[in-house]
C-alpha cells in the first residue's frame, strides 16, 4: 500500500496513526537516545531524559515496543534487570530522528529569538518561557 496519495482517507488515517507515535516528543527523544547509546536500562533512560516522569516513561516505552519499535529484555537476576534497545524498524528511525535532532540543535537560538520576538508583539501576555524537555548527554 502506498501513502503517497493523501487524497485517499485511509491513506490520512495511516499516516496519523503512525505519526501521532513517532512524532511525540517522548518517543523522539527515546528512540533518539537508544539510537545514539544502545541499550539502557530503564533508569538509565529516565535519567538521560529531562522532565520525564516515570510514568510517561513507561507508558512511551510500552507503545513503542508495542509498534515493534524497542525490545524489552527481562534478565532473570536479583533485582530483575531489564534493558530496552531499538528493534531492527526501529534503527529505521535513527537516520530521520538523528537529523531532526542536528536540525533543532542547529535552529534552536534561532527559534528561541523569533518566540521572544513574536512574543514582544503580543499584547497583555504572560512572557514566561515555556518548559522545553531536553535529553542530556
Amino acid at each position: 500500500m502506498s501513502l503517497t496519495d493523501t487524497s485517499q482517507s485511509s491513506n490520512c488515517a495511516a499516516m496519523s496513526d503512525v505519526l501521532n507515535r513517532i512524532g511525540d516528543k517522548w518517543s523522539v527523544l527515546v528512540v533518539g537516545i537508544l539510537g545514539r547509546s544502545g541499550t539502557l536500562r530503564f533508569n538509565e533512560l529516565k535519567r538521560t531524559i529531562n522532565g520525564v516522569s516515570q510514568r510517561m516513561l513507561t507508558l512511551t516505552l510500552r507503545n513503542l515496543e508495542r509498534d515493534g519499535l524497542v525490545t524489552r529484555t527481562i534478565y532473570p537476576e536479583v533485582p530483575p534487570r531489564v534493558e530496552y534497545g531499538l528493534t531492527e524498524l526501529g534503527k529505521t528511525l535513527q537516520v530521520p530522528i538523528s537529523g531532526l535532532w542536528d536540525w533543532s540543535a542547529e535552529h534552536h537560538a534561532t527559534i528561541v529569538e523569533a518566540r521572544a520576538n513574536y512574543d514582544a508583539r503580543q499584547p497583555g501576555t504572560d512572557n514566561a518561557p515555556a518548559k522545553i524537555a531536553y535529553a542530556r548527554g
